[in-house]
């Protein structure tokens, strides 16, 4: 018998068989599931035969879902929470729950199994360290920012894209980074599922005027070079950082990382700029 506590359960994304046993397992056993859309979710509930009390668990919900969880759990109750694919918490609905939990110190678990970056990662090849940023950027400001992040990060970039932007969003990358390599994946696990590798002016080229379905994961490969930047440079990229809301602790962590100079020289020009 599971201990009072939240269990995170992750979903299949697309394929109903991707799901574990112990994740079935553990839905049969809870006394409440708490769902991203509870009639999304009801779907798998009923294709493996699984009636438990539901509530809604999303976005705009999260808080007030909290604080009746954290009572249910104070009271012995043991709850799932599950999001419409893949795995809670990750660019889903969750992380604030899972947050107001484990502040509380109550039990929370999580149970591995899908997840679409984790998938297409593998299926890539791409290696080495890696940064998976969620949703692209939607402002134009805050898509430039990413992009010159992007530019000269030594981590394999990760992020997920709707079919609306999928388009637009690799067009901007490609006028930026064009002979950059990078790998697209959609539908994965699904009937449709498609791997476009390439370079970005290539993939650009390749979405350009098509329409476009499903759910996207983009994967750009890291820089080999560890950019040199003049001072002038350097105030910039701080700047660009700080206006996109980065704190300047935040922005003298990143110069650090892209440029390799010391964290010294970084603080004094951060402390300089008016």
């Amino acid at each position: 018998m599971e201990k009072p506590g939240l269990y995170i359960v992750p979903t299949p994304i697309g394929n109903l068989k991707d799901i574990t046993l112990r994740a079935l397992e553990t839905l049969q056993s809870v006394d409440l599931i708490a769902c991203e859309d509870t009639r999304h979710s009801l779907k798998l509930l009923n294709h493996y035969g699984i009636r438990k009390p539901l509530m809604a668990c999303e976005k705009f919900s999260e808080a007030g879902a909290g604080e009746r969880i954290a009572a249910l759990i104070d009271e012995g109750k043991r709850v799932a929470l599950i999001s419409d694919a893949g795995m809670p918490a990750v660019s889903d609905p969750g992380a604030r729950l899972v947050a107001r939990l484990v502040s509380a110190g109550l039990h929370v678990e999580a149970l591995p199994g899908a997840c679409a970056f984790v998938t297409a990662l593998a299926a890539a090849g791409m290696d080495g360290p890696l940064r998976f940023i969620g949703f692209f950027p939607r402002k134009a400001g805050e898509a430039a920012a990413e992009i010159g992040r992007i530019a000269v990060s030594p981590e394999t970039t990760i992020f997920y894209e709707s079919p609306r932007r999928i388009a637009t969003t690799v067009a901007r990358l490609a006028n930026a980074l064009p002979q950059r390599r990078a790998c697209l994946a959609r539908e994965i696990s699904k009937l449709h599922e498609e791997y476009l590798r390439g370079t970005l002016e290539e993939l650009a080229a390749h979405l350009e005027g098509d329409e476009q379905l499903g759910e996207w994961v983009g994967l750009i490969e890291a820089t080999s070079e560890v950019r040199c930047m003049s001072q002038a440079e350097l105030e910039i990229r701080a700047r660009e950082l700080l206006a996109g809301g980065a704190s300047r602790k935040e922005a003298l962590a990143e110069l650090v990382r892209e440029t390799g100079l010391g964290r010294n020289r970084i603080y004094k020009l951060l402390m300089e700029l008016d």
